[in-house]
């Protein structure tokens, strides 16, 4: 599908072919250069089943490998983003899910690479949260770069008030992401969290009215879009890969990292464009 200029388009997302990686419980869908992954599986506020895991770990991998793409949103059906896992439904009681399973089994780290505790996509990902986003789905949160929630968006990871272990990665980046302070109560009291007290300690970085988070963060998207991806994609890897090195050692692995950008037929297509007064066309060259 062709794109269209940056800002022309209405809010209403286009379906595409999605058919290496849509399942019964993960749509996809085009708005130019973002590609929109909905958790579909409402009436269990959009648990983790096989067919969701499969389709998330399809779609990071598609999005990695298709340029066009720019950015990614991540958002849930039917006013819900995730309530973590099904464990039923993972354990065979979804007869939908069987081929799913197969694909489980063969590759032991998939689910972890869906809910993106071994696999960081090199495109922006932006999470659009409404109602319920907690346990697993707070863990896949975390694999987020941008994210946008509802006024009733809820968060928590109750995994410790059940006898369990947040093992989707939250005891490792929950603590690099927010407060220790924070981080340690929310992992230790399993206690729900209001989207605005998320916000007050950085769990998120907007919040909106009830059923707009979406359309801010493609918004958010758009913005995106319109930088140049080399760059973007630089920048994203630049602030990962240095966050365990010492500062002399991120801001030589900066130079390394950046130098190149500058070079590129991209950049100086920018500082046309800028001096021009007219939208940049970035070719990623």
């Amino acid at each position: 599908m062709a794109e269209r200029p940056i800002g022309t388009e209405s809010i209403d997302t286009e379906p595409f072919d999605t058919e290496p990686f849509a399942t019964e419980h993960l749509t996809a869908h085009r708005r130019d250069a973002t590609l929109v992954l909905t958790l579909n599986r409402p009436a269990a506020r959009n648990a983790f089943s096989p067919s969701m895991l499969v389709g998330l770990h399809d779609g990071w991998m598609a999005a990695d490998r298709d340029d066009t793409i720019r950015s990614i949103v991540l958002t849930g059906a039917g006013g819900a983003f995730c309530a973590g896992m099904d464990l039923k439904a993972l354990g065979g009681a979804d007869p939908e899910g069987e081929n799913h399973r197969e694909r489980l089994k063969a590759d032991p780290d998939l689910h972890w690479k869906a809910m993106l505790r071994h696999h960081r996509p090199r495109k922006p990902v932006i999470a659009a949260v409404e109602g319920p986003c907690v346990a697993g789905g707070t863990e896949l949160l975390q694999g987020t770069d941008i994210r946008v929630a509802g006024t009733s968006a809820v968060f928590g990871l109750f995994e410790v008030g059940r006898g369990l272990f947040p093992i989707g990665g939250s005891t490792v980046r929950l603590p690099r992401q927010i407060p220790r302070t924070h981080a340690l109560e929310m992992l230790l009291t399993g206690r729900p969290y209001s989207a605005d007290e998320a916000l007050r300690i950085g769990l998120v970085g907007h919040v909106v009215p009830d059923g707009t988070a979406l359309e801010r963060a493609l918004a958010i998207a758009a913005r995106v879009n319109a930088c140049g991806p080399l760059a973007v994609e630089a920048v994203k890897a630049s602030v990962y890969d240095s966050a365990e090195l010492t500062e002399t050692e991120g801001l030589a692995a900066e130079l390394a990292r950046g130098w190149p950008i500058l070079a590129t037929e991209d950049a100086r297509e920018g500082l046309r464009a800028f001096a021009e007064k007219r939208e940049p066309r970035y070719r990623r060259a």
